[in-house]
């Protein structure tokens, strides 16, 4: 992938567009148009700050990816150009090596890097929601998964897979569980106005530094379409005891990099951790722009200081 153009990330397929890497298939509507837009109003200003840096020379570290290197639309390349990292082809001459793969079980080993290097999420192989589940109930010593065989009641079936954005809400037993799913408790994540809320907390060495409040309808609670999204901050959205929860289950799965997508029960009040991207995408298409830049700066900021501190 890394020396492709980026439209060669992409590909229609019966009227849609199909993400090569993960399989998650993209309607070409205006709304897809209208989010292009908004993207690339973000994309000119990090390009700007990226300029910056180049013409102003100051020491930074060097940063390279394996095996793919992340397009422009990743959080991790705003963050990297805001936070003066400078990009290199040589893993084995780069100050920090980040493992950067969308699939969601991977096998790499880490590759030769030079001494005093940060390797990054090389700890982290796999995200699929099965493992995600079983990772938070060590975490936080209650569980998410469910046994569809035995389990009476409301539930959620969605897919092992990487973004896929296929949750439903099925009725529990059942006779069968499918291949390729995974089973959870249903998450009343529910707030005013008919909506559900998301706390998606992006991650810099394993501790949060950003929260999105993610709100979409209630109807379309799986999908990625939200009406609202506001920055926060973790300690407004989660308590002390809560953030170590976050911290040990980024530590369980080997995430010093990415997001986890937190619902909050609002009859028991508990924080669930239903996802886990390495590789998330970011700040969210429906976040002003203004929040976009202020987020991306706290990201750069956190990065610098936890993957490079002798740099700055």
């Amino acid at each position: 992938m890394s020396g492709r153009m980026w439209i060669d990330d992409f590909k229609l397929d019966q009227g849609v567009i199909l993400v090569k890497k993960t399989g998650a298939r993209i309607v070409p509507d205006l709304a897809l148009l209208h989010s292009v837009f908004t993207w690339f109003c973000f994309y000119f200003f990090v390009q700007n700050w990226r300029t910056w840096r180049l013409i102003t020379g100051h020491k930074r570290p060097t940063i390279a990816f394996f095996p793919d290197k992340p397009r422009p639309w990743y959080f991790i390349w705003s963050v990297m150009h805001v936070s003066g990292a400078k990009l290199v082809e040589d893993v084995s001459a780069a100050d920090i090596v980040m493992q950067f793969d969308d699939s969601t079980e991977t096998g790499h080993g880490a590759p030769e890097v030079k001494a005093g290097a940060r390797p990054i999420n090389f700890g982290c192989n796999d995200i699929s929601k099965s493992h995600v589940a079983a990772a938070f109930g060590r975490a936080s010593g209650y569980s998410l998964a469910v046994d569809p065989l035995t389990f009476r009641g409301r539930m959620v079936e969605k897919a092992e897979a990487n973004a896929a954005h296929d949750g439903r809400v099925i009725e529990g037993p059942l006779a069968a569980a499918l291949p390729g799913k995974a089973y959870q408790r249903l998450i009343d994540n529910e707030i005013a106005g008919g909506l559900v809320e998301d706390l998606r907390c992006c991650l810099v060495g394993g501790t949060p530094i950003v929260v999105f409040r993610k709100r979409r309808p209630l109807e379309r609670r799986f999908l990625n379409e939200n009406v609202e999204v506001l920055l926060d901050e973790p300690r407004n959205c989660y308590s002390p005891d809560e953030i170590r929860v976050i911290e040990r289950f980024a530590a369980e799965i080997g995430l010093d990099w990415g997001g986890v997508d937190v619902l909050r029960d609002r009859s028991t009040g508990r924080i669930y951790i239903v996802d886990a991207n390495k590789t998330d995408m970011g700040p969210p298409v429906a976040l002003k722009l203004g929040s976009k830049l202020r987020a991306t700066r706290r990201m750069a900021r956190a990065f610098a200081e936890t993957f490079a501190p002798k740099k700055r």
